[in-house]
């Protein structure tokens, strides 16, 4: 059921993609909005990236086998990674074409023109909300990116909003500045698109430089271990995400007399602990050293 939502909804943000591309930057041309036109050619972009994580979704979701036996999880954060590239080039893309009407002469504005923006805000600030929710309640990487894709979109249709709405009163009140809206709009936003991608590229890289999960959830885990009787000391415990799940290490020292089933039941009870008590735990390694309780030494 869950796979099939997340599906759903990056089959969603596909096609509407593809919708408010075409109608960006036919609008964007026929009426001369170097802001649409930039942030058509963005939702072109877009098409790309949500294209990779609906095939990175499809690919993360297969078990494990003989060649990757920790799972595919990182696929979503592979397709992640694509979309803030493309995120980076799309913002640099509007940045150009920006500076460059600058120094053309003012394009004449138009309703039309604005009522596309428009459009485009309301239809992305409602998919962002849709796959953020659902990306954030499965945990998956390549839905979060997608709704992190449509909130640059919310950006660039607000400056588009804006730009555009302020040629047209420059227009109206010959205002020579405010003529110039558009493009001035298109740089601005390029910023919050260009602070955007970066996080999420960040992200990517931690993921797959394998970084340890944050600290709280380390506390976490710790406290968990240590609420298992048996377990005298904890040795170590690391955690890293793969993908939209979390595979877990852990090293606790145990009363040296024990016998190996003794042992097995222990690391299960670890093992079973931590993933009842954290739902996107998928994988949980135990090593057990011995305990000296007269020496206190392993």
């Amino acid at each position: 059921m869950k796979n099939s939502s997340s599906l759903i909804a990056l089959w969603i943000s596909l096609i509407s993609n593809v919708v408010l591309t075409v109608l960006k930057v036919v609008v964007g041309y026929l009426f001369n909005s170097q802001v649409l036109i930039a942030d058509g050619i963005h939702n072109a972009g877009d098409v790309i990236a949500t294209f990779a994580a609906l095939t990175s979704s499809l690919v993360s979701k297969k078990p494990a086998d003989k060649d990757h036996p920790y799972g595919h999880g990182k696929a979503e954060v592979i397709a992640s990674a694509i979309v803030a590239i493309i995120l980076i080039l799309a913002a640099l893309l509007m940045v150009y074409k920006s500076v460059e009407a600058l120094f053309e002469p003012a394009a004449e504005a138009s309703i039309i023109a604005l009522v596309a923006a428009f459009v485009s805000l309301i239809w992305k600030q409602g998919l962002y909300v849709y796959c953020i929710s659902l990306g954030k309640a499965q945990n998956s990487k390549s839905l979060i990116a997608t709704a992190n894709d449509h909130l640059a979109d919310v950006y660039a249709s607000i400056a588009a909003v804006v730009g555009i709405g302020a040629t047209l009163i420059g227009e109206r009140y010959d205002i020579p500045f405010a003529q110039y809206g558009d493009p001035i709009a298109g740089m601005i936003v390029s910023y919050f698109v260009l602070k955007l991608a970066y996080q999420m590229g960040k992200e990517s890289i931690g993921v797959l430089m394998e970084e340890n999960v944050p600290s709280e959830q380390l506390i976490q885990l710790e406290s968990i271990v240590r609420s298992i009787p048996q377990v005298k000391r904890i040795d170590r415990i690391r955690a890293r995400e793969h993908g939209h799940y979390i595979i877990v290490d852990v090293r606790v020292s145990v009363s040296n007399n024990l016998t190996i089933k003794e042992g097995h039941d222990i690391s299960r009870l670890i093992k079973n602990s931590i993933k009842n008590e954290i739902q996107n735990v998928e994988e949980v390694l135990v090593h057990l050293n011995p305990w000296y309780e007269e020496d206190g030494i392993h």
